[in-house]
């Protein structure tokens, strides 16, 4: 009997080790890819967030160039008219914040008269969040339009000095942009 559990025992303390090595194996192979499958759902919802971006950006370059189109076409001497305008990003949230502003001043003396005056400041910034329910959101103050990056203008009637500078001018005046990023050209 002796010799049996010996023999036997060491098959169990085996088929034990196996078995370990077999559950541990699964787990650490389940949390793996797991892992593997959270990086591919982040990576997925990052694309969706770029396409979003993407196609917020040139629907505001649309309502742009369809607006400008109608208001140029009503001037006096523009004919046919097309207009490309360049956004620059998506629309930017301004949010609210509460912010502590902490001065300290300092001053010392030396042993040889000497004066010296150190004035400190710090700054600590915190957006103010809004619960709704179990929702938290920050507050957001205004939400701005995106900057312009330039205009195009290929208008008929644009070869006359005059209509070029009206032009120029609606542009510049609508879409608040210097009229150094305004091109208007005549078109065939």
């Amino acid at each position: 009997m002796k010799q049996w559990i010996e023999k036997n025992g060491f098959i169990a303390i085996l088929l034990v080790i196996g078995l370990s090595f077999m559950i541990f194996g699964n787990v650490f192979n389940f949390s793996a890819s797991k892992r593997v499958q959270q990086e591919t759902t982040q990576t997925v919802f990052r694309q969706t967030d770029e396409e979003k971006k993407l196609k917020q950006i040139a629907d505001y370059e649309e309502r742009y160039e369809q607006q400008l189109k109608e208001a140029l076409e009503a001037i006096v001497g523009v004919g046919e008219v097309k207009v490309i305008v360049n956004v620059d990003a998506t629309e930017q949230n301004v949010l609210e914040k509460n912010a502590i502003v902490q001065k300290k001043r300092t001053m010392e003396e030396d042993k040889e008269g000497g004066k010296r005056q150190i004035e400190d400041e710090s700054t600590d910034e915190k957006i103010v969040i809004v619960r709704k329910g179990d929702e938290e959101t920050p507050l957001v103050l205004q939400t701005k339009k995106p900057d312009i990056r330039g205009v195009l203008v290929v208008a008929k009637g644009a070869d006359q000095v005059q209509v070029k500078k009206w032009i120029v001018e609606a542009v510049t005046r609508t879409l608040n942009v210097p009229s150094h990023r305004v091109a208007v050209l005549p078109k065939k």
